[in-house]
């Protein structure tokens, strides 16, 4: 089958960014199609079916809806005492950031729409003197599916960690990630059997759109809603204010229009000689905001007769204020939900209900849980969260070994989401046991949390050569985002022995994460007021094509990693300018580069010091760390300058210069040894002075400016007696 895609027919102008994955793309957007106040257009459905209504086939199908649709209308057999049942599935298409919402704000959203569809909203009493009695119940709910395409039992929400969350330009592309990548089925979910809505960090520059009732793709997964996760629920990444979005959207996958009619133009006068095919919406041209007596159209429609305000409450307007829908926009949308030729009808129907696991109560089929973290110190706290669907009524958690830890205050055995205190290092097994009364089951994870031993002193260093393996080593954790390689132990091209670490990003999918993590390193014993503490380590990279633009980054952390601070980024031709179209290592030690970090600041001198290096790919070649250094003054690995061989700086370069913070060295030279840093004032006075160890081949040192005034500053770097100077200027 043609894949269904948005871009064959719709694009947004878009203007090229330097983007780093997860950052929005820079557009030219349609300011007429924004609220007040907000960043994104509201929605864009009519621009999506003004594109498809390009397509000849696309129309000829929206004739037959339309004659269906009409029989529907003749023969009043929309029966008010029926109750539709829509069946639901969330897909949040995340990369590891603030999109990956909670479910507690998806089943806020859920509680949200089924508020407004059944008029259970309390501020429908607020609704202006005019429209008072009007706000209608369309009696339409919506219940998780809990039965995928292949009858696997799920809790309605579905979850694809891949950047497209922030390629939104094509939606199909989006949804095609989902399909392959999704944590429940790998597979077409029909949008004539479900209700799907996919929720991104992106998604072209829109809040939410969809595409209306249509015989062409009806049972494709793509008949479904697009929306911002910041517009999903009043809790976690939503507002109050976003939160009826998805009301909106569902509005327009039931057939209803904007209140001024078929397109995404408010406060277009000419609005008012369109229509949106509901009798008692009074005519208007729409607003971007609460304006309760505008009254933008002074001919009302035949149904009112007389001239009447705008029913700017209307959740299918734009304003802020929205809470109603009309008895007109209710009719319309069950009449939607008997047209068969548009798949909507089979989606409310007892037979599809059941088969996707929306009929009936709920039972549980699935105890599941996680955690805030898996890695601490001792004395630290873990939350669990119960994640088990559905109708779970009891729970009842096991913690192996028995000893080293206790539930904390308010938390017990048979809490939900219980808070643990770990007090003992080691490894430890969590199994939760959950009921619903009549069912249960239970869900074991071996080794899930790992409490880190007595921390490492100083001087630390790693070499890798002790390891036959990285996994499941005490002194590091290696994270992997899904479906691509890890970081992992190299046996061959390591710079001071043979071994050292390895992610073998040679034709790994662009856009993956990759994480080396240390264990706690105690950095106490530092003087926080005159003490300094450097951070080296080498790596080998190559690019694979000269477009390439990845990142090396260094985090540190004080408190044993509930929060990271970034120290150090290394991307594009700063990481390196080679390019090797071939999967690519290291054969001599002139291809490493040594890196010294000079800005860990004293806030970071505890006993639960952590270091972590993350890769970000886009398609490059591979990486190797080595040699990682933590130590207070000159380096331990004391290499002797040979006394006869003097050394030489080549190509060096200070950048950015001028500065307001970091300050990079970048250096090639042809012997390695101890050396020295000074910053000096223009007089000659000196400012600073830091300790280096320098390698054969490139060096890379990061010195902090920001506690220098604005001014002309000379760096000197000493090595043996030979002296070399640049100046630089600190804004």
């Amino acid at each position: 089958m043609k894949k269904f895609s948005f871009l064959t027919f719709f694009s947004l102008a878009i203007f090229a960014a330097n983007t780093n994955y997860a950052q929005k793309q820079q557009r030219v957007l349609d300011p007429q199609n924004m609220r007040q106040g907000e960043t994104v257009e509201y929605c864009t459905t009519h621009k999506k079916q003004a594109a498809l209504e390009q397509n000849s086939a696309y129309l000829a199908g929206q004739s037959i809806v339309e004659a269906e649709t009409y029989e529907i209308v003749k023969k009043g057999s929309n029966q008010k005492a029926t109750i539709y049942t829509i069946p639901v599935v969330f897909h949040v298409l995340h990369f590891a950031g603030v999109e990956n919402i909670s479910d507690e704000q998806i089943l806020n959203a859920l509680f949200i729409l089924n508020r407004d569809f059944r008029k259970l909203n309390s501020d429908t009493a607020n609704v202006h003197p005019d429209f008072q009695g009007m706000p209608a119940d369309i009696e339409v709910e919506f219940k998780l599916a809990t039965k995928a395409p292949n009858g696997t039992c799920f809790s309605g929400i579905t979850r694809t960690f891949s950047p497209l969350s922030y390629q939104g330009d094509d939606g199909g592309n989006q949804v095609d990630a989902i399909v392959s990548g999704n944590n429940v089925y790998n597979g077409q979910w029909p949008g004539n059997k479900y209700l799907n809505i996919f929720i991104c960090g992106d998604i072209g520059g829109a809040a939410g759109y969809t595409t209306k009732p249509s015989i062409w793709g009806a049972s494709s997964m793509q008949n479904g809603i697009w929306i911002l996760h910041d517009y999903v629920g009043a809790i976690g990444t939503g507002s109050t204010s976003a939160s009826r979005a998805l009301t909106h959207e569902v509005g327009h996958w039931l057939n209803l229009d904007h209140t001024w009619g078929g397109n995404n133009n408010p406060g277009n006068t000419s609005s008012c000689s369109t229509d949106d095919n509901v009798q008692d919406t009074p005519n208007c041209i729409g607003v971007t905001a609460c304006l309760l007596n505008s009254n933008t159209c002074t001919s009302d429609n035949a149904y009112w007769g007389f001239n009447i305000r705008d029913n700017v409450e209307n959740y299918m307007d734009y304003s802020y204020c929205s809470k109603m829908f009309t008895e007109g926009q209710r009719t319309r949308m069950r009449n939607a939900l008997q047209v068969t030729s548009t798949g909507r009808a089979n989606v409310v129907s007892a037979a599809n209900l059941a088969a996707v696991g929306a009929s009936g109560n709920p039972y549980l089929c699935k105890a599941d849980f996680s955690s805030d973290k898996n890695t601490i110190c001792a004395g630290n706290e873990v939350q669990f969260s119960d994640d088990s669907y559905n109708a779970v009524t009891t729970w009842s958690w096991v913690i192996t070994p028995s000893a080293g830890w206790t539930f904390a205050s308010g938390s017990s055995a048979s809490s939900q989401n219980p808070v643990v205190v770990f007090n003992t290092p080691g490894m430890y097994d969590i199994q939760l046991t959950a009921t619903d009364g009549t069912n249960s089951d239970s869900e074991t994870k071996t080794g899930f949390i790992r409490v880190l031993g007595t921390p490492e002193t100083l001087p630390y260093w790693e070499g890798f050569e002790a390891y036959s393996s990285l996994n499941n080593l005490p002194n590091w954790e290696v994270y992997n985002a899904p479906n691509n390689n890890a970081f992992s132990l190299e046996s061959n091209f390591g710079h001071s022995g043979t071994k050292c670490a390895r992610l073998n990003n040679f034709g790994q999918a662009a856009s993956n994460i990759d994480e080396l993590i240390s264990t706690n390193i105690d950095l106490s014993v530092i003087d926080t007021a005159s003490g300094s503490v450097t951070l080296s380590f080498r790596y080998a990279y190559r690019k694979r094509t000269s477009s390439n633009y990845e990142y090396l980054k260094v985090f540190v952390t004080g408190n044993c990693g509930e929060n990271w601070a970034q120290r150090k980024t290394l991307g594009g031709n700063q990481l390196s300018n080679q390019v090797v179209s071939t999967s690519w290592a290291p054969t001599s030690q002139a291809d490493w580069v040594t890196v010294h970090m000079t800005n860990v600041t004293a806030n970071y001198f505890t006993d639960n010091f952590r270091m972590r290096f993350r890769f970000e790919g886009e398609g490059g070649n591979n990486l190797f760390l080595d040699d990682i250094n933590l130590y207070a003054g000159a380096p331990s690995n004391d290499l002797v300058l040979a006394i006869s061989e003097q050394p030489s700086f080549e190509q060096l370069n200070l950048f950015p210069n001028p500065t307001d913070g970091d300050l990079h060295i970048s250096f090639n030279t042809n012997v390695a040894g101890n050396a020295q840093l000074h910053i000096t004032d223009i007089t000659g006075k000196k400012v600073n002075s830091y300790p280096l160890h320098i390698q054969v081949g490139s060096n890379l040192i990061i010195t902090n400016t920001t506690g220098l005034a604005s001014g002309t500053y000379l760096m000197i770097l000493d090595a043996n007696g030979v002296q070399t100077t640049r100046s630089f200027v600190v804004e």
